[in-house]
């Protein structure tokens, strides 16, 4: 009998639920608007509660900060989002409270990038990097099918890039740091700068010219500290057609031949990429996750 496992993909906006053990094989899924802890935990439970007896595991990808450090004692905590209801909520305790199956957790653009690594647009890399620019900016670096990790969880929407104000006075939306990558160029930044979400701006608004250079001043950054094989991005802001062409032109330019690689010369379409597993990335990655628990 084949092995199945659990994925929840814990998302600001909704939480996706997923039972399976890969692309081809998803026997049931799930989704659940994220709403309070109590509220939204408990939909999840009752969605796994017919399948427990049939799983391995389950893996969960959160929305952050989320503690992921096994010897923390917040460890399955989301820390310090300014999400309403959601700072410090225990969310891996309230699943095992419910739940009686082996966890793994990590954020939820890491798991992303798990997904691609094993079934996607990077199945054939060693090392990848994944991207999400949306309701917030995060990243997960992949090595050998594992994410990247240190003293923390890696926090990539959070670095700094050159602002100039001139062009673009705006202060910056992030609470913490102001004009940090994602105070710059995620959904809530856009909406800060014109008072309305970034899907209903024009394709030839002068704006989507500078989000592009600042996406790509972030790869460049990335590139140059952590040299992935294959750089993908998911999330809304790069849904227009003309993003990724704009991004990958940019990150050429101000890369200047430095990098004198034949992917980034000659097969950027290659490098920047978006996500082969479209918009079950997330969910498909957390079964990824799980399924590490049982090799």
């Amino acid at each position: 009998m084949e092995k199945l496992f659990g994925g929840i993909e814990g998302g600001g906006t909704k939480f996706n639920c997923a039972v399976g053990n890969g692309p081809e094989n998803i026997i049931a899924e799930a989704r659940f608007a994220t709403t309070t802890p109590a509220e939204t935990i408990g939909q999840v439970c009752d969605f796994f509660a017919p399948y427990v007896n049939q799983l391995q595991g389950i893996g969960l990808g959160s929305f952050g900060p989320f503690d992921v450090d096994p010897a923390s004692p917040t460890y399955g905590y989301i820390t310090t989002t300014p999400k309403p209801n959601w700072a410090n909520a225990n969310i891996l305790g309230m699943l095992r409270e419910k739940i009686n199956l082996p966890f793994a957790v990590d954020m939820d653009v890491v798991v992303a990038g798990l997904g691609e690594a094993k079934w996607g647009a990077s199945k054939n890399d060693s090392h990848s990097l994944y991207l999400t620019i949306g309701t917030g900016i995060g990243g997960g670096h992949i090595v050998d099918g594992k994410p990247l990790r240190g003293l923390t969880s890696l926090e990539m929407g959070h670095i700094r890039i050159p602002h100039n104000f001139e062009l673009d006075p705006f202060q910056g939306a992030c609470p913490y740091h102001g004009d940090c990558f994602e105070g710059l160029a995620a959904g809530p930044a856009v909406l800060a700068r014109f008072g309305q979400r970034g899907e209903t701006l024009p394709d030839d608004h002068p704006y989507w010219n500078m989000e592009a250079g600042y996406i790509a001043h972030a790869l460049v950054n990335f590139i140059l500290s952590l040299a992935p094989q294959r750089i993908i991005i998911g999330g809304g802001v790069m849904q227009k057609d003309f993003m990724f062409p704009a991004v990958r032109r940019k990150t050429q330019e101000l890369l200047n031949g430095y990098i004198s690689h034949d992917m980034i010369l000659n097969h950027i379409d290659e490098y920047i990429v978006p996500p082969a597993l479209g918009g079950r990335a997330g969910e498909l990655g957390c079964i990824a996750l799980a399924m590490q628990m049982d090799s």
